[in-house]
């Protein structure tokens, strides 16, 4: 499908510069641009490629000012990042839909599927599960028993929801993620350990994604949440009892230990990792690697093993580089010190 600058502009709530009919109907990467093609510019670092850019419009922020006159035509707009975010939804959501049931596909009887879904060939339903309207399962995806699933849910191959597990309304899970494997519990006795019957469920809420490979423990009793909003990398472990908040995001390789409660609107980087029993407030941001042994409050900014302010993170580096001469430099004192205790002992 193709749409002009202008219609681009008034559905984004920009401005055009150049040629408001210049059509597209593809998207690119500025450094990648062609004919027909829009991207967008956000970042600086990326500001030069605007210059010969051969894509045909560029989404860039209002405030960037321009050193050489551009080939494309532009729209200006608030947020270029947020622009484009909002078309690849619409250009998503236009995307047609499969529907129907592959008569490959094994759906317990006392299963229930809502209209519109697509449930795709080796898919399995079981006893006395619940599919909403208009989900996606693609191949391999298992439903266990008793588990229920909202509507506009879209579970990609090889997703695996066990038994009793609810998931809500529009939640993308994306292959291979396992939503409610057994907690890792087990009690020491004097030949080895004894398995701890996990005996909860997991709860997801509405508009929650969850990326590839990542698994999200049932609790020992209770439930594991996931709260409204949440979005999960790739390669994720959520342990059981966890309580993630609302609107919480973490990148690849996060690891949340169990019982932990992580508060709304935090951010993780990759390779985080939270000790259990722990308790994280609102909108804490914790840099890439750092490691969290115990709570902290909210609106908070941290980075390393403990976390700490980043600027002390950065000063703390700085000195740790700098240790093997300082250790060099203190062993040289102290060897001048000895000196001079044995000229004043003569």
């Amino acid at each position: 499908m193709e749409f002009t600058a202008k219609q681009i502009a008034e559905f984004v709530g920009g401005h055009v510069e150049g040629n408001e009919n210049a059509a597209i109907n593809t998207f690119a990467k500025i450094e990648e641009g062609k004919e027909g093609a829009i991207s967008f510019l956000s970042n600086p670092k990326y500001t030069h490629y605007l210059y010969d850019t051969q894509s045909s419009v560029v989404l860039i922020n209002e405030d960037v000012e321009l050193e050489h006159p551009v080939k494309a035509t532009l729209v200006r707009v608030k947020n270029a990042y947020e622009a484009v975010a909002k078309l690849l939804q619409l250009y998503e959501s236009m995307k047609p839909k499969k529907t129907g049931v592959s008569p490959l596909a094994s759906i317990a009887a006392s299963a229930k599927v809502g209209d519109n879904c697509y449930i795709a060939p080796f898919a399995c339903i079981g006893e006395s599960a619940v599919v909403g309207d208009n989900c996606q399962l693609y191949p391999h995806v298992t439903v266990g028993d008793g588990a229920k699933v909202g509507d506009n849910c879209l579970f990609y191959p090889n997703v695996t929801i066990y038994h009793g597990c609810k998931i809500g309304n529009n939640v993308t899970i994306h292959a291979g993620s396992v939503i409610g494997a057994d907690g890792f519990g087990f009690a020491p006795n004097a030949d080895g350990y004894d398995k701890i019957p996990q005996i909860g469920i997991v709860t997801i809420e509405d508009n929650v994604e969850i990326g590839a490979n990542t698994c999200v423990d049932r609790s020992t009793m209770g439930s594991t949440y996931l709260r409204k909003g949440v979005k999960l990398d790739n390669l994720v472990q959520i342990a059981h009892n966890t309580d993630i908040g609302e609107n919480t995001v973490m990148s690849a390789q996060v690891g949340i230990a169990g019982s932990t409660k992580v508060g709304a609107w935090c951010m993780f980087g990759g390779q985080v990792g939270l000790a259990g029993h722990i308790k994280i407030g609102d909108k804490v941001f914790l840099g890439a690697q750092s490691g969290v042994p115990g709570s902290i409050k909210d609106n908070q900014t941290l980075i390393g093993t403990p976390p700490m302010e980043p600027k002390k993170y950065f000063k703390s580096q700085a000195i740790f580089r700098r240790l093997p001469d300082m250790y060099a430099q203190l062993n040289e004192l102290q060897k001048q010190i000895d000196e001079l205790k044995k000229q004043n002992e003569q």
